[in-house]
Order: C-alpha cells, then structure tokens, then sequence
C-alpha cells in the first residue's frame, strides 16, 4: 500500500539525515572540521535500511500497527536499540569501531530515537483520522449480508476504515437464506451482482452472515467460485463478540484467549527490572529523607516509626505493607476506618507525611522483596478488600497483577478516602484498564505524573 511504503521512505530518511547531521554537527563543534562524511553517510545508509526491513518483519508499517502508540514506540525502542548495539558488535569484531568517534555515534541513537518517536506520534494521528475518514479506502468491494446485519453489526464502517470501499451492497431475508432453494430463488440478483462485479473489477467480496447458516454459505461460495477473487466470511454479532480476542493454537484446533494472562514472562520481566532499577535509585535518592522523616516520627508522638498492614497482592495473596506510621493507632483487622480529613487520629508530622506521601516510601522495600510493583492497583486494606469484592463484580481482576506504590486510577485523582461506592467502582474501572493495556511506556509515564501531582493533590490527607 502506497502508505505503509510512505511510512518507511519517511522512518529511512529520518535515520540517514540523523546520521549524518549528528556526524557534522559534532566534528564541526568539536574539531571545527567536517570529518569522515562519506563514511557516516554510509553507516547511516546500512542503519536505515536494517531498521526499515527489521521494522517491516515486525509488521510495522501496516496501518493497524501505526495507529497502536503504545506497540510502536515499543517496537522502535527495542528495534532502534537492538540493532545498534548488533552494529556496534560487528563493527568492534570486525576492527572497524575506531572509525566512528564515540560522541557521533551516541548523539545519533539519540537525535534518531527522538526524531522517530515523534514522527511515529504525527503518523499514527494523520493515520487514524485517515482511517476515520475512510481516505485509505480504495479496496473495491461486495458486501453480501443477512438482511439487518449490515446496520446491526460495526463491520461496514470498518471495512471502509481499514481500505474497503464498498461499491454495492446485496441484503437477502432470513428466510431466504434459510431455504435450500436459496441460489434458484436469488439466481437473477447473483447473475446482476456478478456481472457489476466484472464491470466493476470488484477486488474483494464479503460475507456478513450468521456463522450458523452453513447451507446458505456454503452455496453462495458455489455460485462466486466464477469470480477470480477473495471471498472473506465476516464474524457475526455473536462471533465478533469473541473473536476480538487473540486466536490461539492450540494443536490442530484454533482458540479465542478470553482471558489472557496478566502479563505475559517477557513482559513481567520487564516491569521486574524497572521495579527493581527505580526502587533502588528511589531508595538511594531519598535515603535522607527517609532518615529525617523516622527521627520526627519518633521524636514527634509514641510508637513504632512503621506501621505493617495486612493488604493483598498478586492472585490475592496477602503480604504486609510498609509505611511511615502517620496515625496514633494501628488499625489491622475485621474493622478499619478511612483516614478522612482532618481525622484525630493522624498525627501533626503524619499530616505533612501524608500529604507529600512521602509516608509511602518504605512500599519501596515492599517493592524490591517483590511484594509490590512501583506501578499497579494501590493495595487496600485486608477488610476494604473483602468488603468491595462482595459489591464490586470487576473488583477482583485487580489481582491480576502485582499492586503497586502509584497507579493509573491515582494520577487520576481517584485516591485518598472513598466515601462513595461510584468512587471505589471508577478506581477499579481505572485499575481494570491499567491491566488491559499495560506497557512499560505506561508505567514510566504514571510514574513521571506522580512525581508532578504528588505535593499538589487536595485528596491527599
């Protein structure tokens, strides 16, 4: 398609113009000279064409896949910094690696990394109002549908987003397509269909017709098998409903996922190490902080400086929370009441603690034994848990991951006391999305919102 291979003529031309802007750019600002210029042209070259073929062998120039933000700034990340570093292997076995100053090459991973993240941004929005549009529709196509499907079912409208333009659509009744005397009784409108077919140079031919009416489909494949064309059978309300899972295979037999593990083991191991990397640059940041806030905590109100609370994580089960102990009592069972604000029962320092949540930090330690994640379902008390399971139906897919010290809901503002139960069910309806469309993207992203909103949220107390 004329732009997918637009897409990667922009992503190859990004990468040759990075390459030898940074190549001049540094030796001009360094050495006042413009360097080996033939030769970064050419590395830049071999970088742009293994990136556009590895990027093609990943299906990323399809449509689909550039409207997804979150897959394709996966992909280029990991595309762009694994083939750097196998060139930069090559290039140190095969002795050549003094002939690219180490300052070049650096700036171009990065000059180039950002230039192709924010033209895949500008991409994936002019691609899905293109999409919206149906400006990519130029697949000539017959749509054959049980009468009320076409209105019923979204698949017309997609069709023309994803390329379709449906020349002409034949709608037959119900009871017509439940007759074995189907093709005899529709033969005339067959014969026209097929003939505008052939004037037309249909490309395509479409099915939209209940997945139980094997008879009906069967013999109107028979009656198309004289056109030289695809004929695809497009799912039915019902069968949508299930097929927009990922297919399976499982042996010789095709299965929907219609529920797909948490995180798959790459992805966990993902988030395992940004838990760990971020837990223990947090801890070395704030080790101070941590020191002072126990000093004040013991100098300022009797009691132990941390406070262990029974919370459930990962598939439901429970573990014990670390915090800074900011309340005059330690609540820890059948009963717990919400912190409210101006509650009594919270401490002068524990309301300064709670309102730059600093009184979070030991979760870090949580974190790092592997209890937590910095990211996920803030993890509610042992008898809140209980409570909203038996109200919230959604309520325990929160479990389905680790629980985490920030989340999605959180940077939402949808923390601090529930005094409603509309507000448990938006945390949740939040947390079920955070799931749903986790990505390590996701996580960086919540974590540079909390630490923005953290010293400025009102629900904080």
């Amino acid at each position: 398609m004329v732009v997918e291979r637009a897409m990667a003529v922009v992503d190859a031309v990004l990468v040759v113009v990075s390459g030898i802007g940074c190549a001049l750019g540094y030796h001009i600002a360094t050495v006042g000279t413009l360097g080996k210029t033939d030769v970064y042209a050419a590395a830049s070259v071999l970088v742009a064409i293994n990136f556009v073929l590895l990027t093609t062998v990943q299906h990323g120039y399809r449509l689909k896949n550039i409207t997804n933000l979150p897959r394709m700034f996966r992909m280029t990340l990991t595309t762009w910094t694994g083939l750097f570093g196998a060139l930069l292997a090559i290039a140190f076995t095969m002795k050549v690696s003094d002939e690219f100053s180490r300052g070049t090459t650096i700036s171009f991973y990065l000059v180039g990394l950002t230039a192709l993240i924010a033209w895949k941004t500008l991409a994936a929005r002019w691609t899905a109002h293109g999409l919206r549009t149906g400006a990519f529709a130029n697949g000539r196509a017959l749509l054959i549908a049980e009468f009320g499907l076409a209105t019923s079912s979204n698949a017309v409208e997609e069709l023309g987003q994803h390329g379709y333009r449906l020349m002409r659509v034949m709608e037959i009744p119900p009871k017509e397509l439940a007759s074995p005397l189907l093709l005899s009784s529709q033969a005339v409108r067959f014969e026209e269909l097929i003939a505008f077919a052939r004037e037309e140079r249909i490309e395509h031919v479409f099915l939209l017709i209940n997945w139980s009416r094997q008879h009906a489909i069967e013999s109107i494949l028979d009656v198309l098998k004289i056109l030289p064309v695809p004929v695809h059978l497009v799912p039915d309300p019902n069968t949508a409903r299930f097929l927009r899972y990922p297919l399976q295979d499982t042996g010789n037999t095709l299965t929907a996922e219609l529920r797909r593990a948490p995180l798959s083991w790459k992805e966990r191991a993902l988030k395992r190490i940004l838990d760990l990397v971020g837990a223990s640059a947090a801890l070395f940041v704030f080790a101070p902080v941590m020191v002072v806030t126990a000093l004040l905590i013991k100098l300022s109100s009797k009691g132990p400086v941390f406070f262990r609370q029974t919370r459930h994580g990962f598939g439901g089960r429970a573990f014990k929370i670390f915090k800074f102990r900011t309340m005059r009592v330690l609540e820890d069972g059948p009963t717990i009441v919400q912190a409210q604000k101006n509650d009594p029962r919270v401490t002068p320092i524990g309301k300064w603690l709670r309102k730059t949540s600093i009184d979070e930090l030991p979760q870090l330690f949580n974190v790092l034994k592997g209890d937590m994640s910095l990211v996920g379902p803030r993890p509610h008390a042992a008898a809140h848990n209980s409570e909203y399971e038996q109200i919230i139906g959604q309520y325990a897919f929160r479990h389905h991951v680790k629980p985490g010290i920030t989340g999605w809901a959180q940077v939402h503002g949808y923390r601090g006391e529930t005094k409603a139960v509309e507000l448990m069910i938006k945390r949740v309806e939040h947390d079920l999305w955070y799931i749903n469309n986790w990505s390590l993207f996701l996580d960086v992203g919540i974590l540079l919102r909390t630490v923005l909103t953290s010293f400025s949220d009102p629900k904080a107390y």
